[in-house]
């Protein structure tokens, strides 16, 4: 299946992209992170299971264990801070 990734703030800059359309067997979102961290460094680096990475599903937080669907959206980004 085709899903929509998007990338924020600084996960965008470590990647070098904001988005892109990702062919994929994985059935939920951790499934796709891991997917995505065997793409190299870049991904790996920022995508870690070490790094507090939020995860988004058609534009609603999510945990792991969300199911993907033809089409849908996935957004990764890092934790917001405020001052």
């Amino acid at each position: 299946m085709k899903v929509q990734v998007r990338y924020f703030a600084s996960l965008r800059e470590s990647i070098g992209l904001s988005h892109e359309t990702v062919e994929t067997q994985t059935a939920d979102v951790a499934a796709l992170r891991t997917e995505l961290m065997a793409r190299g460094e870049h991904y790996r680096s920022c995508l870690s299971p070490d790094r507090p990475v939020r995860m988004a599903l058609n534009q609603l937080m999510v945990q792991g264990n969300a199911a993907l669907t033809e089409g849908c959206e996935v957004g990764f980004f890092p934790p917001v801070t405020g001052g």
